[in-house]
């Protein structure tokens, strides 16, 4: 097999832990869930009906599915504080920044792709140095520490595909020089586009068409596993 000069990896769930154990429909645990977790009881349930519409597929795509949660984290009034509280109150795995430092010495390429928020992966980046970072939603703060405005990237699902391909093309890679690490379902599009793809504690979906699969007790989870396929 060819070896692998640039590894992208997914974000929650994969280099962060866990927050969300569980999640409707064909949907992932995420942050947007734990927000509205924190939010209060009316607004998770609005969310959550949310995943119901995207499983029935009554969205356009990933950015409308966004646009309608903004809408719920503005109607509950999320502030910057609280959003950035709740960002940081997320914990890495344990081995993680061992595993970049030791990635990095090894002479491989990062890049994170995630359906996430921008500060969260701004936080990743600037602690683990990764080479490249694309998450779905940033969002802008106005002097009342209220959401002002969004910039919002369709980099989940399938989307994933076209921001993975762009930082392929821009290293001058084949698939078969790349790898990719996740944990959701909806990383299966990702792992289907690489030579190497790894399910770090994974949903059953993506075990099913991964190239190696990770399984660690809950809780006793460690991210230095992946290094022994990065020789």
């Amino acid at each position: 097999m060819p070896r692998t000069k640039l590894i992208f990896f997914d974000m929650e769930g994969t280099i962060f832990q866990k927050t969300i154990r569980t999640s409707r429909g064909n949907t992932a645990p995420s942050a947007w869930t734990l927000i509205a977790k924190h939010l209060g009881e009316k607004a998770l349930g609005e969310e959550e009906e949310t995943k119901e519409r995207w499983t029935r597929e009554e969205y356009k795509g990933y950015v409308e599915w966004m646009e309608d949660t903004i809408r719920i984290h503005k109607k509950y009034g999320l502030t910057k504080q609280f959003f950035y509280k709740v960002m940081n109150s997320v914990k890495y795995h344990k081995g993680v920044k061992e595993t970049f430092k030791e990635l990095r010495e090894r002479g491989y390429k990062t890049a994170l792709i995630s359906g996430g928020f921008k500060a969260q992966a701004d936080r990743a980046q600037e602690d683990l140095l990764i080479d490249h970072s694309f998450a779905a939603c940033e969002y802008f703060w106005g002097k009342n520490g209220k959401i002002k405005h969004w910039n919002l990237l369709p980099c989940d699902y399938a989307g994933k595909i076209d921001f993975m391909k762009l930082i392929m093309n821009e290293h001058g890679l084949m698939p078969e020089n790349c790898s990719f690490i996740g944990d959701g379902k909806n990383d299966v599009y990702l792992a289907k586009e690489v030579g190497k793809s790894i399910a770090f504690n994974a949903a059953p979906e993506l075990e099913r068409i991964c190239t190696h699969k990770i399984k660690q007790p809950e809780g006793k989870e460690d991210f230095r596993a992946i290094l022994k396929y990065f020789r």
